[in-house]
């Protein structure tokens, strides 16, 4: 784990933003890394770091650094937190990508875990993630009052039970082959199984450093929008993109016949669509001034990116 209080670099000038994310996921890569040792049973550790460590953007662990050190925290106070995000969203990933879920093969340019270790090992390895993630923040986690830990640990609970990412993902899939989904509906799924985990993630950094309720209230509010521009992108992309740019498999929402942002809008107007989401969640970040500059950085990329 990193233990330096190593502040995030700021370019008060000119923000580059590819540096700032090499530089994060650096970190985040190095502490995932060390995270989790093998030991015995090694099978159920080498899956669930075959999955954890392969690669993706890190977006969550580094939102989560992010807002810390917009509030005044350190790399330190956070990093535990950023690794629990990425075990739990990895776990996300392993169990949608199952015969029963969505059933994909590929999952960052690599076969998904189960079509490596197969379905039992698959599933117990999210397990092992899921629950690993809770001890981890609770056992790793320095400099930080308890009351503040606590408060991360049961938002992570909520994000990703039934109130949450668990919820989201059942209607997702009762909406596979409906016809009759409206623009709510869809929302409801993806605010629920994409967008509160990335809420979290800004969030939990801010309430590590110490935030008002007042400042978490705004960053909540830019989170929420930048998480369902996330979810239009991705549905654009999964039109667009080839397996090669996304590192998965292509066409897999007309495939389902799941309802997507596309599908609704047509591609033009959910660019728009995605596009005003980013401005509004840009627009909460007025009282930082340059501090916020990774934030809206990283807002504008997610309507940018090509995978």
């Amino acid at each position: 784990m990193v233990t330096t209080d190593e502040k995030i670099p700021q370019q008060r000038t000119s923000f580059d933003l590819t540096s700032y994310l090499k530089h994060q996921k650096d970190l985040v890569d190095q502490a995932l890394e060390s995270s989790l040792p093998i030991t015995k049973p090694e099978k159920i550790y080498e899956a669930m770091r075959y999955s954890l460590l392969a690669g993706g953007k890190r977006l969550r662990p580094i939102l989560c650094l992010a807002t810390c050190d917009l509030m005044g925290g350190t790399v330190e106070m956070a990093m535990p937190t950023a690794c629990a995000l990425e075990m739990i969203h990895t776990m996300s990933l392993i169990h949608d990508d199952l015969p029963a879920m969505d059933n994909d093969d590929y999952r960052r340019g690599k076969l998904t875990n189960h079509k490596v270790y197969g379905e039992d090992i698959a599933i117990l390895a999210g397990d092992g993630l899921l629950s690993y993630a809770f001890e981890y923040v609770a056992t790793q986690t320095r400099n930080v009052p308890p009351e503040q830990i606590l408060e991360v640990i049961a938002r992570l609970g909520r994000t990703v039970g039934a109130a949450g990412l668990v919820g989201g993902q059942v209607l997702d899939l009762e909406s596979e082959g409906k016809s009759d989904i409206t623009p709510e509906t869809l929302t409801f799924i993806h605010t629920h199984k994409t967008g509160a985990l990335l809420e979290t993630s800004v969030v939990s950094g801010a309430i590590l450093a110490g935030a008002t309720r007042e400042e978490v209230e705004k960053l909540s509010r830019y989170a929420q929008n930048i998480g369902l521009a996330f979810q239009i992108v991705d549905d654009i992309l999964d039109i667009t993109a080839t397996q090669e740019e996304l590192g998965k498999s292509i066409g897999k929402d007309v495939q389902a016949q799941k309802a997507t942002y596309p599908s609704l809008w047509g591609i033009e107007e959910s660019k728009v669509q995605a596009q005003k989401l980013v401005d509004e969640a840009i627009a909460q970040l007025a009282p930082y001034s340059e501090k916020a500059e990774p934030l809206r950085a990283i807002a504008q990329f997610i309507v940018t990116r090509t995978h």
